[in-house]
């Protein structure tokens, strides 16, 4: 059971985590200041860890250009099924880099102790056991599954090999997530009776139009070894560069958008996941071959006693290109991350958290209007009496927002958190028990939806019921 704390004395308390605050449209807010951490320690050429990224595509090779930026930290290799990439990679980080199409040229060499692997879906599973067998520690980009079956292995070999794998939703790594995970244990809000969490985009990329490069063709890529487990087709640039939009490669909006939902979800309230998920949706604008909904909403059922709903819309009207958020909703307030006029000072919609209290009355409130007059009266005259009216009212209910630092990146303090394991040897912030539960229930919006029914799943035990 969490502690319940008085809103007003933990949001008093929690002011004097920020390093300033201002009032904005009658909102107190404060500015985060990014958490102390130890001082870096000097690295020798013997101390340094060395790292290869497995599927150098848009996120990948972001997640290199960060990942570089910790200290003691070298990228030595690249793979990807794509020439295109491989060249990129040199003119970005050096015409030294080794870099091949296959992947387990670079699992056999001794000098690399971890991979960045963000590979299509459902390569995951296979480069990331792979990687552990082979003694690499891996940072697995998000989800952790294509499907459900991939889930107990990976586990089962991170454990068997004791190798460190993180998996790569960065919000479980974010000072304003961790900021809401305090004011929830707290009971800022009360007790917790349903979650609202969003992502909508109104612009093609976003949608997993990727671009296609003009020179893709059989010469540039390797086709077959992209397929993988993937029925066999003849070669498609549309679903080598596209590949979330078909269910042989990737996961839809749930694996790509639903399950950093999940995560911060599950981070902040200390949940495992829900026990039953229903789904609807549809192919609303997108009508381009694809075989998964451009539009997707799901609810889920939680065993705490509070419910989730979960929205992605590619076909969104709004003027936000993209749009994330959430809202937590309690009997004493709500908090909303992403949603606050506070977001507008910071870079992105997610760097905000925002506390709302509620205003309880005194009495319950009557509705006596169709009652004879003589009557009314007469309840209004108990009705005073017993509740005290008329009292003067409180004080307005208190709003307050937190907003990170500018140019905070949570993607860097997660793959820092990820790369100090390996070195130490301590546990990441998102093992692969924690990924499972993330996507395990992401993924049961598509089951639910090409079912048209419910299913249910077991969020201990990790599996469908």
């Amino acid at each position: 059971m969490r502690t319940h704390v008085n809103r007003r004395e933990f949001l008093k308390a929690g002011s004097v985590l920020t390093t300033g605050s201002f009032l904005v449209g009658g909102t107190r807010v404060h500015l985060l200041a990014a958490e102390p951490g130890e001082p870096a320690r000097p690295h020798s050429p013997n101390d340094q860890l060395q790292f290869a990224l497995i599927g150098a595509g848009q996120q990948g090779q972001y997640d290199t250009g960060v990942a570089v930026r910790v200290p003691g930290v070298k990228l030595v290799a690249a793979a990807d099924c794509y020439d295109g990439r491989l060249t990129h990679c040199k003119e970005v980080w050096g015409k030294d880099l080794f870099t091949t199409r296959d992947y387990q040229e670079i699992l056999t060499r001794k000098d690399i102790d971890a991979v960045i692997i963000a590979t299509p879906d459902h390569w995951h599973k296979q480069a990331a056991l792979d990687a552990m067998n082979a003694g690499k520690d891996v940072y697995l980009e998000k989800p952790m599954l294509h499907v459900h079956s991939d889930g107990p292995e990976i586990v089962d070999t991170a454990r068997k090999t004791q190798r460190i794998l993180q998996v790569g939703s960065q919000r479980v790594s974010s000072l304003i997530y961790k900021k809401a995970q305090q004011f929830y244990q707290a009971g800022a809000i009360g007790e917790l009776n349903s979650v609202n969490a969003w992502w909508d985009r109104n612009y093609a990329v976003g949608a997993f139009e990727a671009s296609i490069p003009p020179d893709a063709s059989t010469e540039t890529i390797d086709w077959p070894r992209f397929l993988g487990t993937a029925p066999r087709i003849p070669f498609n640039a549309e679903h080598f560069f596209q590949w979330r939009k078909w269910r042989a490669y990737g996961s839809g909006v749930a694996g790509d958008l639903f399950v950093h939902l999940f995560s911060g979800t599950h981070f902040i309230t200390g949940t495992h996941g829900p026990t039953r998920a229903m789904a609807t949706g549809g192919l609303r604008f997108w009508k381009d071959g694809r075989d998964f909904p451009d539009v997707l909403m799901a609810l889920f059922d939680f065993p705490q006693g509070f419910n989730l709903y979960l929205r992605v819309n590619f076909v969104s009207g709004g003027p936000e290109a993209d749009n994330e958020g959430f809202t937590f909703t309690g009997n004493e307030g709500t908090m909303q991350i992403g949603a606050s006029g506070a977001a507008l000072l910071s870079d992105s919609n997610r760097d905000a958290v925002t506390i709302s209290g509620m205003r309880h009355r005194p009495d319950p409130g009557y509705e006596i209007d169709s009652w004879a007059v003589t009557t009314q009266k007469k309840f209004l005259e108990e009705y005073k009496r017993k509740y005290h009216l008329p009292q003067p009212p409180g004080p307005p209910p208190r709003k307050e927002s937190f907003v990170a630092p500018k140019n905070y990146n949570d993607s860097y303090d997660h793959l820092k958190n990820f790369f100090e394991a390996v070195r130490t040897r301590q546990p990441v912030v998102e093992d692969p028990v924690f990924g499972f539960r993330a996507a395990g229930a992401a993924l049961l919006s598509n089951l639910s939806y090409e079912q048209n029914a419910p299913v249910r799943w077991d969020p201990e035990e990790m599996k469908l019921l």
